[in-house]
């Protein structure tokens, strides 16, 4: 007897989940293919598009690694190792905040964090209230787990203030779940005060909303008399806050991907709990290694502090001087947004690694566009990271100086 298999050949169509075809290309790496083009004709890139520090990742993490000796690497429990997860809430009490052990999740990354939470959260055109501009990634995870985000439109003229009734109540509807806040801000670097942090709170209290708070830049923070600062603070609302934070910025451990997830609401937890156990655990070594970095003298805070200080003072005079150019002082994190005189930034910088280069170098930042919700908001902005020394960004900001006047010729031809 003969077989006909030919029908496993046939074509059949294949539908991708409308979830994912929502999803955009990141505007912080979707340039990776002309840096690898760049690299081969030997340009150089001055790296201002990522958030990835140049500080050095304190050796305490190393010397956990090097001195690793268990005969097999196991998994770890689901919800964290209790070294790491002990670490955690003894640096949240040094700042005056209470948790307990149970309050703490460990993932991968404060991305797993914010994309667990909101899977958690949000059903089939859901919504949540997101201040923008707003870190891009914030709209793959919300897409990922069928909701919406609902932009608070922010303003560089006002200093992307966003925290009051007036802003917010009016774009809550019946389908609002959430308020998501990066504090400090990613990417304007805007930091809420005590009185604005108050007002959400006291909005998603009475509204009955979570109050998700991405934290991961809580120790850059540059002006006089301001303190570290979390939502946690709050146990009135304990049942609504979420905490998103991460050791990569703050200890500039970014490839350790450790981050956490902490609440007070149980219920909440035990439903992420479901998805720590479905994805197994975290790398054990970097948990391990990452506890370490908790034991780091308090001093290196104030010295990272001082030179992202001195990094963000020079970016920021070097772009207010260029002709055309707009942008405010950031107070956190490490993130500063510009209006260029470009029509278009994301052409801008495509045309920065394609056809400029100046002694065979040239700059890389992100396009503004793709850190907003609104449609045809952002195009000629940008955001910049000062994540380099001083030297290579006032060497950056000179090929950006150089690459505009050669620009504004090109776009008017």
């Amino acid at each position: 007897m003969k077989f006909d298999f030919s029908f496993r050949f046939q074509e059949v169509p294949v539908n991708l989940s409308a979830k994912a075809q929502r999803c955009k290309a990141s505007p912080i790496r979707k340039y990776y293919p002309y840096q690898v083009e760049c690299l081969k004709r030997g340009i150089k890139m001055y790296h201002l598009n990522i958030g990835q520090p140049d500080i050095a990742t304190p050796e305490a993490y190393f010397d956990v690694i090097h001195s690793f000796d268990k005969p097999v690497l196991e998994y770890a429990p689901s919800p964290g190792i209790p070294k790491l997860i002990e670490a955690t809430k003894d640096y949240y009490a040094g700042f005056g905040i209470s948790l307990t052990s149970d309050d703490i999740l460990i993932t991968t990354g404060g991305s797993e964090a914010l994309s667990l939470a909101l899977a958690c959260i949000l059903d089939d055109g859901d919504e949540v209230i997101v201040p923008e501009p707003f870190y891009p990634n914030y709209t793959t995870f919300v897409n990922v787990a069928s909701g919406h985000i609902c932009p608070l439109p922010t303003y560089m003229e006002d200093g992307y203030n966003y925290a009051s009734r007036e802003q917010i109540v009016p774009l809550i509807n019946k389908r609002t779940r959430a308020i998501l806040v990066t504090n400090p801000g990613n990417p304007t670097g805007s930091v809420l005060t005590k009185e604005e942090m108050r007002t959400l709170a006291d909005i998603a209290k009475e509204y009955d909303l979570f109050l998700i708070s991405d934290e991961v830049y809580r120790e850059f923070i540059y002006d006089d008399g301001v303190q570290i600062s979390s939502m946690a603070e709050f146990t009135d609302i304990a049942q609504n806050v979420v905490i998103i934070d991460s050791v990569s910025k703050r200890f500039s451990a970014c490839g350790a991907r450790i981050g956490a997830l902490i609440t007070r609401n149980r219920e909440f937890q035990a439903n992420v709990i479901k998805l720590l156990q479905a994805r197994l655990s975290v790398a054990t070594i970097d948990q391990l290694a990452s506890a370490a970095l908790y034991s780091v003298d308090p001093t290196y805070f104030e010295a990272v502090r001082i030179e992202y200080k001195a990094r963000r003072d020079l970016i920021q005079a070097r772009l207010s001087s260029m002709p055309g150019v707009s942008c405010v002082v950031p107070q956190g994190a490490f993130y500063l947004m510009a209006k260029l005189p470009v029509k278009n930034a994301d052409d801008f910088q495509t045309w920065l690694l394609t056809d400029f280069s100046h002694n065979n170098e040239t700059i890389m930042f992100a396009p503004g566009s793709g850190f907003y919700a609104t449609p045809g908001m952002g195009l000629n902005e940008a955001r910049f990271a000062y994540v380099l020394n001083c030297a290579d960004i006032a060497r950056a900001m000179d090929l950006l100086e150089t690459a505009l006047a050669q620009y504004r010729k090109v776009e008017q031809s």
